[in-house]
């Protein structure tokens, strides 16, 4: 019995394990897409005059920033 009740304990531990890597998965993909919204935005407003061009550089490199510390994935992500 006590077997099982290990296996058990490892599988649920597994399970929370992956759970939680999904979780950071999805707000890394979510900071991501904030940040590259931010990007565009800057971007358009600069290029209509009421933004500058020290707001979308800032813009980028908080894009760059999170790609080296989370990767691009978001960037080929299913857009959710």
């Amino acid at each position: 019995m006590s077997g099982f009740l290990d296996r058990a304990k490892e599988q649920a531990q597994s399970a929370l394990n992956q759970g939680k890597q999904k979780v950071d998965e999805v707000q890394q993909q979510r900071a991501g897409n904030d940040l590259l919204k931010r990007l565009g935005a800057a971007y358009y407003a600069e290029r209509h005059g009421s933004g500058s061009p020290e707001a979308t550089q800032q813009a980028l490199t908080a894009v760059q920033a999170h790609i080296t510390a989370h990767g691009d994935a978001f960037l080929r992500g299913s857009g959710t």
